[in-house]
């Protein structure tokens, strides 16, 4: 079809320029449900009449504001809510909450007026990463007490995510070509409410022939009929040509739910033209078409893997080479400011803090390249930073900057700048674990330009193929062209004349997020923001290549749930 403009196509947009998944895609929406176990009895002749309120925090002010509030449930302290919260969920984002909980005593919307019991803080990320995004927490607030806990469950709120595989073919279509049969092909509609036509599919042409098979195609059920099963569906029949004046061969209307019924006589349909029925009395059809195979699966989303147990395993690699300057002077971006952090430690916990949240024992690998190592200077270029070779792992954020801290006074920045043995270090781990239980993602922060591009490249293009991503964030004012270079937006990276098979490098300048007024918070939000957006999309196309599909939800475990056991 070669994006040429269908004769018959006069009120639509042209056959070749649109994209069924085009337009923005909303939030993914998660709902919060909300229990409470052993709570505090503030009332004498009664129990507790409980109440949960949820405050969301703003990135920028830290303010915290009332997003909702639950039922309140008579005279219980282990109350199951039924009101649910819904909250727009943002992977890239750190979403604080806070949940507290309240003895209601009288009609009165004023909280002061009522009995504080306790409350937790959380962020939104810690409740989907928690083992079946089921997070349970001791309520805190009163001093000396005992408050009881909260379990809140996270549930992605389904947006008809199925998609629809099926094949056509056709018998005896009308021949209009002089020397030869027919090349056909179908373009796809769904119906409007306004009675208008939007196309949504082109099926490839298929040369010469009056029986056409065209190949199975897979389409979003939202795109082919925007979630009403029986809207109509047109379906149009051309016989290509190259000069884009497609002859119409004929057109049949169907429904998704008619579609449904898979290959039978009801999904065999005439192909007709009207203006060929006006004029023909003794004419019948133009061909037949009739629908092969139909099937539908549900797409699966980040969370579905998170939920079904993927853990992320999130490991940062440093770059410790001389032209970050002297760590004990204040123009080095190693540069240890009693007051506040340096580029590299606040790239780190921007990244750092909402990925820990998806990996379950917050033990993080944190490596070092381009420095000489005591006690013989050797250059290393994937030495751990907490100086155990046999377990470079660091106990959560803390951790991690308090191994950048010591590394820094033990070690003498040197270079040159190399990559590509941090990537292999982890692609070996990634290697080790490709059933989609784990998922890598591997910081690098560096200085500066890379003086491994081939090898980097090439470890890149191997690492592709496996369970990992790769952030590189750039400090300090360097030109950092060929870093844009491995990020593989505009031009997928290849080495060897081997192509990646997907794009897994995200690279930003933190020069570009640093807040104006010096707001190191807003920066880092900012950064996290960016460079984490890809990563679940990254996931979620390793796991269709290898056609991984989530596990299942593993069963709710609750210390109420165990068996009571009489005492003798």
């Amino acid at each position: 079809m070669e994006g040429d403009v269908m004769d018959k196509v006069e009120a639509t947009a042209t056959v070749c320029d649109f994209d069924p998944m085009s337009g923005s895609i909303p939030a993914t929406k998660v709902e919060i449900t909300v229990s409470c176990r052993n709570l505090l009895d503030r009332d004498t002749f009664s129990k507790s009449d409980p109440l949960v309120v949820l405050y969301t925090q703003g990135v920028e002010s830290k303010q915290w504001r009332e997003f909702g509030r639950t039922e309140v449930i008579d005279n219980t302290l282990n109350p199951d809510f039924v009101r649910k919260y819904i909250l727009d969920y943002f992977f890239e984002e750190k979403q604080n909450l806070r949940f507290d909980v309240y003895d209601i005593d009288s009609k009165s919307p004023d909280l002061a007026k009522h009995d504080f019991l306790g409350q937790v803080y959380c962020t939104l990320g810690e409740i989907v990463g928690s083992p079946a995004s089921r997070l349970e927490k001791q309520l805190v607030g009163i001093p000396g007490k005992t408050c009881g806990t909260i379990i809140l469950s996270a549930e992605e709120l389904g947006n008809c995510r199925d998609y629809a595989t099926m094949q056509f073919c056709a018998n005896k279509l009308d021949k209009k070509d002089f020397f030869g049969k027919s090349d056909p092909f179908m373009v796809f509609y769904r119906s409007n409410e306004d009675g208008t036509f939007t196309i949504c599919h082109k099926t490839e042409v298929v040369k010469n022939t009056l029986n056409p098979v065209w190949e199975p195609f897979s389409i979003p059920v939202r795109a082919l009929c925007n979630g009403d099963y029986e809207r109509t569906i047109k379906v149009e029949v051309y016989d290509w040509d190259r000069d884009g004046s497609h002859d119409f061969i004929g057109e049949f209307t169907t429904s998704y739910k008619e579609l449904c019924r898979g290959q039978s006589q009801l999904n065999v349909y005439e192909v007709v033209n009207p203006k060929k029925k006006l004029k023909k009395k003794r004419y019948i059809n133009s061909g037949t078409v009739s629908l092969l195979s139909f099937n539908v699966e549900s797409e699966h989303t980040f969370l579905d893997y998170i939920k079904g147990g993927t853990q992320i395993h999130f490991t940062v690699a440093i770059d410790f080479t001389a032209s970050n300057g002297n760590p004990s002077q204040s123009t080095s971006l190693h540069y240890m400011n009693p007051y506040q952090m340096n580029a590299y430690a606040m790239a780190l916990k921007a990244v750092g803090e909402i990925i820990q949240d998806y990996d379950s024992d917050k033990m993080f690998p944190a490596l070092g390249f381009g420095a000489k190592l005591p006690p013989d200077g050797r250059v290393s270029h994937e030495f751990p930073l907490n100086g155990n070779v046999e377990n470079p792992y660091c106990n959560g954020m803390e951790g991690i900057l308090e191994a950048y801290h010591q590394s820094l006074k033990t070690v003498q920045l040197y270079g040159p700048t190399n990559f590509a043995p941090v990537v292999n270090h982890v692609a070996r781990y990634a290697a080790a674990v490709q059933d989609g239980s784990q998922y890598f993602v591997l910081l690098i922060i560096t200085d500066g330009v890379i003086s491994d591009m081939a090898q980097t490249k090439e470890a890149i293009v191997n690492a592709a193929k496996l369970p990992m991503s790769i952030i590189i964030v750039g400090v300090g004012q360097a030109e950092f062209d060929a870093m844009v270079e491995l990020d593989g937006d505009d031009v997928r990276i290849s080495s060897r004349g081997k192509l990646a098979e997907r794009d897994i490098v995200q690279f930003v300048p933190f020069r570009d997020y640093m807040d104006r007024t010096g707001n190191h918070v807003l920066s880092m939000a900012r950064l996290a923001k960016d460079v984490l957006a890809e990563i679940p999309d990254q996931l979620i196309s390793y796991m269709k290549n290898r056609a991984i599909k989530p596990n299942p939800v593993p069963p709710p475990y609750s210390s109420c749930m165990q068996p009571e056991t009489e005492s003798v």
